[in-house]
Parts: structure tokens; C-alpha cells; sequence
């Protein structure tokens, strides 16, 4: 729904910045463009959040296995080897986020191109004053 959201926010934002009518076209493309920069923004956030969270979940896993003797090899096997595919994940969730939102941002850039169209073509020259009225 964020990605949809995301792609509609663009949309609307480029119909508010060009006063002629948006074509779904360019919705799509804005929409686009909009889930492109949602998944490398992820990616940066992912990285940076991994970064600082990596000591406190090798503590955690440290602990957890100490204190619990009796866990299956599969599940120590698991909770020991956690942190070390973190970069797989990392890359597995940037491939699944760039797909997953490049199509779902550009339904929203579509829908958005749609629903917040500029039909009325902008005015030649400012304001007009109403005629004068005739004298009596």
C-alpha cells in the first residue's frame, strides 16, 4: 500500500508542478521513477540499520545459546550461522523491493495521472477585472 501510495504522491506532485494535463504516460513514468528511488532508499536504510544492529543480535544469539543447553543442533546450527548471510539478505530484499515496487509505484504514478489530472488548460495573462458597469 506504501509503494502504491508513493507512486500516487509522485504523480500528484509532478501534475502540481507542470500546469499542463498528465498523461497516464507520465504518471507511469513518475511512478517509476518513484519506486526506483523507494528500493535504493531502502537499501541504504537496510545497510545502515544491519550495521548497527549486527553487534546487539550477536550478543542476543551469544546469550541465547548459552543459556539454553538443551536446543536441537538444527536450531544451534541456525541461531549460529543468523547473522552470517546478512548481506544475501540484503541483496535478495533490494532485488525483491526494486521489482515488487517499480510495478506497484507505477500503478500508483497511473492511478495518480488519473485521478488528479489538470483538465482546465491554464489562463492566458492574470486576472481580468469584471466590465463597468453602464452609468444611469
Amino acid at each position: 500500500m506504501w509503494v502504491i501510495s508513493g507512486g500516487v504522491l509522485a504523480a500528484y506532485l509532478e501534475q502540481q508542478r507542470d500546469p499542463t494535463p498528465i498523461t497516464p504516460g507520465r504518471g507511469a513514468l513518475t511512478g517509476l521513477v518513484s519506486g526506483v528511488i523507494g528500493a535504493v532508499v531502502w537499501l541504504i536504510a537496510s545497510v545502515a540499520l544491519n550495521a548497527l544492529m549486527a553487534p546487539l543480535q550477536q550478543r542476543l544469539a551469544g546469550e541465547f545459546m548459552r543459556s539454553a543447553r538443551d536446543i536441537p543442533p538444527e536450531v544451534r546450527a541456525m541461531v549460529e550461522s543468523f547473522g552470517a548471510n546478512s548481506s544475501l539478505r540484503v541483496v535478495f530484499g533490494f532485488v525483491l523491493f526494486l521489482c515488487v515496487g517499480a510495478i506497484f509505484s507505477t500503478l500508483g504514478g497511473v492511478l495518480g495521472a488519473a485521478f488528479f489530472r489538470n483538465d482546465v488548460p491554464p489562463a492566458l495573462g492574470g486576472p481580468t477585472a469584471p466590465p463597468p458597469l453602464p452609468p444611469l
